[in-house]
């Protein structure tokens, strides 16, 4: 794999680093990831990947823009108001980077079409709001055995995670982490949330995928991060594989 010039340019403050360089930056240019969600997560995290070089993008969304996801959705525009999700994400990031190679499905993530559209993808980027999609989307990784980006919000509070049970016994998956829906689960569109949270756990989903493509540094396989936006902590927690897991055998 090779670096194109245009690249060298565009990317030049990446590949300065040890832990990328012109090989990482080329893993990056050549990987195809999955976006499951759009919103407050999946903007911010889509933005940085394509700005990082990512050289094909899915974008997976059932809805169109509100004007109140304009709060924390940062992919979109007033003008955007009305339009596909998709599309004026897909619009946007190509504005960006023109080279980006994006395609776009209009339709809620589930078990029946997750096959297809994880089919030759090096990662998938879970940034969805209710937990039927997340399980969704966790057991249809496994099947596929390549690593899920998983991140949550709330208010202000949110987490961060990388699961790939299929690299071994040391690698939990999502429903290691959550087996059940929780009662009383509410979406953001009850709870409210501060825009700017979405903004921080969708940039560390990014993170965790450059790191897994790169092989830089340690992903949070087996790790949950845990933002508190009130204090200002952030604190890490170690999360082991569930033996009893009825999605990854534990």
């Amino acid at each position: 794999m090779k670096v194109r010039k245009t690249d060298i340019d565009r990317h030049a403050r990446h590949i300065l680093l040890k832990e990328i360089g012109g090989p990482g930056q080329a893993k990056l240019g050549a990987a195809k990831l999955v976006m499951i969600g759009t919103g407050g997560l999946g903007a911010p995290a889509a933005l940085y990947l394509v700005a990082a070089g990512i050289g094909q993008i899915t974008l997976v969304d059932p809805d169109t823009v509100s004007l109140d996801n304009l709060q924390r959705q940062v992919l979109f525009r007033t003008s955007d108001v009305g339009r596909e999700k998709v599309e004026a994400a897909r619009d946007a990031l190509q504005a960006l980077d023109p080279a980006v190679s994006i395609e776009t499905h209009r339709l809620l993530a589930d078990a029946s079409n997750l096959p297809a559209l994880l089919e030759g993808a090096d990662l998938v980027l879970d940034g969805c709001d209710d937990f039927a999609t997340r399980f969704a989307v966790n057991d249809a990784a496994i099947a596929a055995r390549i690593p899920l980006v998983s991140g949550a919000v709330g208010r202000w509070d949110g987490q961060v995670s990388s699961f790939a049970p299929h690299l071994g016994a040391h690698a939990p998956c999502y429903r290691c982490l959550v087996p059940d829906i929780p009662p009383g689960a509410e979406s953001c569109a009850v709870t409210g949330i501060v825009g700017a949270i979405t903004g921080i756990v969708g940039t560390l989903m990014a993170l965790e995928a450059i790191k897994l493509i790169t092989g830089a540094g340690e992903p949070l396989i087996g790790r949950v991060q845990i933002v508190d936006g009130l204090s200002g902590g952030l604190r890490t927690v170690k999360l082991a594989r569930d033996p009893a897991c009825e999605a990854c055998g534990g």
